[in-house]
């Protein structure tokens, strides 16, 4: 029995979640493993990726990804996961291509061509370098990620978001912040202190929405919760700007910042906060130099 392919995986975790309960994400591998892979040898279940990873748990990790993209499985809490009606509903096997081509999944693919030629798209495969590939592949990765870190936000609790968010601007080389008091703050949820002195301050509002843009109102209240010793804002949310509240604050007699949910989590990727790296590959190449001494 060869391990399987991550997308191999798909049916299988459905049907270990068939039963509606919500599991851990480890006893669901282990769960799939002995259901359905339980042929592969002590070997087999012992390989790993590159990385370090168990190679038949890295697969089904994939797996369960791209499922929770098309809507089969959801996130209840973390940890955990559980079948989603869709799902249920679903008893044929999920082919890679179908689930791929479904309009709501990979959002993060927003470079992949819809309906493209798929002649064309294998031409482009052969034709490409194993750098582009590998390019490609570390792009999905991160975009994956970045994904997930988006959905992880949108799920704290209020006041922890404040402070991811001003961890992240300490991380980006401001300097040392304030936090508000929570109660009569008058919206104001950070003191970002520029020197030393405090002479500087950039004021912090940090909004976790989970759906819904943030409106002209909230920028508004914002400037006028700002005290008359700065001009300066950083306005960071996990959701979007409508184009009135964008307005606001590009007229606005203050400097105000707009951070959105996709702006945030590239800064966050960017700076390593809330992430952590967890490979570093090595590309090898031919040392002109060397062979030059001959």
């Amino acid at each position: 029995m060869d391990i399987p392919k991550f997308h191999e995986t798909f049916l299988p975790i459905l049907e270990v979640l068939r039963d509606g309960k919500t599991i851990h994400f480890r006893e669901l591998y282990k769960n799939v493993k002995d259901r359905y892979f339980s042929g592969l040898t002590e070997d087999q279940l012992k390989e790993t990726t590159k990385s370090g990873d168990i190679l038949i748990d890295n697969r089904i990790g994939w797996g369960k990804t791209y499922l929770k993209k098309g809507g089969y499985i959801e996130y209840p809490e973390r940890g955990y996961v559980k079948i989603t009606e869709k799902g249920l509903n679903h008893k044929q096997e999920i082919s890679l291509k179908g689930l791929v081509d479904e309009s709501t999944v990979f959002q993060f693919y927003k470079e992949e061509q819809k309906g493209a030629d798929k002649t064309k798209d294998k031409t482009e495969l052969k034709s490409s370098s194993p750098q582009d590939l590998i390019d490609e592949g570390f792009k999905r990765i991160d975009e994956t990620v970045k994904s997930e870190l988006l959905n992880k936000l949108k799920g704290l609790d209020p006041y922890f978001f404040e402070k991811v968010v001003l961890r992240l601007l300490k991380k980006m080389g401001y300097g040392d912040f304030i936090e508000t008091s929570k109660s009569g703050d008058g919206g104001i949820d950070g003191v970002i202190n520029e020197d030393k002195l405090g002479l500087d301050k950039i004021y912090i509002q940090a909004k976790r929405f989970t759906e819904g843009k943030v409106r002209e109102k909230d920028i508004r209240n914002f400037i006028g919760a700002m005290s008359g010793d700065t001009n300066k804002g950083v306005f960071v949310t996990t959701s979007e700007f409508d184009k009135p509240a964008v307005e606001k604050a590009k007229n606005a007699h203050h400097k105000i910042i707009l951070i959105d949910g996709n702006k945030l989590v590239n800064l966050m990727h960017e700076f390593n906060v809330g992430i952590q790296v967890k490979a570093i590959y090595e590309i090898k190449h031919i040392d002109e130099d060397f062979f030059d001494e001959q």
